[in-house]
């Protein structure tokens, strides 16, 4: 271990804090600037048309806000897309007017290799509403199906972000669903149905999509783990929390997505606050681990699953890829919980984590820091502030 002077450290500590109140200053907003996957799903009507059903954020597709960054924010186009949030559903409906033949030409469906002419035959706007959060909207695309297709081909634009397509079937499952991080093409999806992904390509697929969700994308996650890392960074306590957490979140995740249990985000996006609220605060009360504190973690794990588990409802799992794409999901969200923690361990737990001074300079400000952002999150999901 290297020796590092009483100066270097207070240098690298207070680079270290300046560094988390700077994320902390720009984590309220965060969820207005998750960049989210556009839904689609493929409905052949058997009238001789195909239809498109999209949900998505309208405004970050305005601002061609595409694939290569993983926040709104990272675009320069970043203040025309601030712009456009706040428009009533009248005004977004004009500018979507004025920029129609350029979605148009951005979502693609192919027919061998013959592009079929789509028409937008409905659009539903939501008002402005609660600014923190990203609006979604609804669009039914619509087109003419050549009477000899016997499979469609997808792709969206990348520059108006990521995309997920499904094909739903009579039961209101999925039969097909596939990310399209890149904007695709898909495969060749039969008319007739039929389309089966291999076991290897849901599991790489979902995998990314767990770990994303985690990082950058799950800055509440995160904040999770980093609380458990600062009261206890030896491997094996660390080991006994990080395992009950997975075992917990996996159990509900699984159960929400086979309709078990279902809560609304509105309970359970406040209630993932209070649990990083509770984490931090119990590590300024206390500086060893109890016995106790595994099962409550076990318990927030069951919670911050329930949030996992509304990632998975709006992309769709197939249900002959139930189990690997569940299994990936977790496997991914897993790894980005150890990337956490291996950024933890790199950024002050090798250096710092066996000094005297570690609870004093590392854990206190830190956990203070992450208590006073969660107990933001919390007043703005419950609807305390605006």
């Amino acid at each position: 271990m290297m020796n590092l002077s009483s100066r270097a450290i207070n240098q690298v500590l207070a680079g270290l804090l300046l560094v988390l109140v700077l994320l902390a200053s720009t984590l309220a907003s965060v969820r207005a600037h998750e960049i989210r996957p556009a839904i689609a799903d493929l409905v052949f009507s058997g009238d001789g048309s195909v239809r498109l059903e999209m949900s998505l954020i309208l405004e970050a597709a305005l601002a061609e806000i595409g694939t290569e960054h993983g926040d709104t924010d990272d675009s320069p186009n970043a203040q025309l897309y601030d712009q456009l949030r706040l428009l009533d559903e009248t005004a977004l409906a004009a500018e979507f007017e004025r920029f129609q033949p350029r979605f148009l030409d951005g979502v693609r469906l192919l027919s061998g290799h013959s592009p079929i002419p789509l028409e937008i035959v409905s659009i539903d706007l939501d008002p402005v509403g609660d600014t923190d959060f990203a609006r979604l909207s609804r669009l039914t695309l619509k087109g003419p199906l050549p009477a000899d297709a016997t499979a469609v081909v997808f792709s969206f634009d990348p520059a108006f972000g990521p995309s997920v397509i499904r094909v739903p079937d009579a039961g209101g499952d999925y039969s097909y669903s596939a990310y399209l991080g890149n904007g695709g093409p898909s495969e060749a999806i039969p008319v007739e149905g039929g389309l089966t992904m291999s076991a290897g390509q849901v599991f790489a697929d979902y995998i990314g999509i767990g770990f994303t969700h985690i990082v950058p994308k799950g800055l509440d996650h995160i904040l999770f783990v980093v609380g458990l890392f600062l009261l206890s960074p030896r491997f094996k306590p660390l080991l006994v929390q990080i395992t009950a957490f997975t075992v917990a979140h996996s159990v509900t995740l699984a159960m929400a997505m086979l309709g078990v249990i279902s809560l609304p985000a509105s309970i359970v996006e406040p209630l993932i606050a209070a649990s990083i609220v509770f984490i931090a605060v119990e590590n300024l009360m206390t500086s060893r681990l109890s016995p106790w504190r595994p099962f409550v973690v076990f318990g927030f794990g069951l919670l911050h699953g329930l949030g996992f588990a509304g990632v998975l409802t709006e992309i769709g799992l197939s249900p002959a890829h139930f189990l690997s794409g569940l299994i990936a999901f977790n496997v991914g969200v897993e790894a980005g919980q150890l990337a956490v923690v291996a950024a933890c361990y790199a950024l002050f737990g090798a250096w710092f984590s066996d000094k005297s001074w570690y609870r004093a300079r590392i854990t206190m400000p830190l956990s203070l820091l992450i208590a006073a952002v969660a107990v933001w999150w919390f007043a703005e999901r419950v609807g305390w502030i605006g």
